[in-house]
């Protein structure tokens, strides 16, 4: 299979964040996933359904990979599974280390456990601000201008402040 360059999102709000994103930089590679280029990182507030739980730390990485989308997916829950990501956990919990599969290439795809360009993608800030620093013209397949989505989001909602580079 020919390889697709894709985006990631991370996130962590357990324990030392920055480092458990540091460590999916690391561990990615390990996984086929060749990372190409990363985010800054933002301090965001939670979203979903338990929102009293402290602020996360986020971030974008352009990735090359030649794994299927099945794959891809294992792969990113294999690393968060080695940060030590519990998986029985109500959705949207804290945890150490969250890496959603975002784009990959010009894929669509809809099966039980992912949907391509991921369903959230075009109304989060946290996952906007980061994947516009990569590219600043990136669109969905569909032809979404990610730009556009960003600018018509409320300005009172998401906080999303960018912190800087991930050491």
């Amino acid at each position: 299979m020919p390889e697709r360059v894709g985006y990631l999102g991370l996130g962590s709000n357990v324990g030392d964040s920055e480092g458990h994103l540091r460590a999916a930089l690391q561990l990615l590679p390990t996984e086929g996933v060749q990372v190409l280029a990363v985010s800054s990182t933002y301090v965001t507030e939670p979203v979903g359904e338990i929102l009293d739980q402290p602020d996360f730390l986020n971030a974008a990485v352009r990735i090359r990979t030649p794994l299927e989308p099945a794959g891809l997916l294992d792969a990113c829950k294999a690393v968060e599974a080695e940060r030590g990501r519990q998986f029985d956990l109500p959705r949207h919990s804290p945890r150490p280390l969250d890496v959603d599969l975002l784009l990959l290439g010009e894929l669509e795809l809809v099966t039980d456990r992912l949907t391509l360009p991921h369903p959230q993608v075009r109304n989060r800030r946290f996952v906007l601000a980061p994947l516009l620093e990569l590219d600043p013209s990136l669109t969905l397949p569909d032809g979404t201008v990610l730009a556009d989505a960003l600018a018509a989001l409320p300005d009172d909602e998401q906080r999303a402040e960018r912190r800087g580079p991930l050491a």
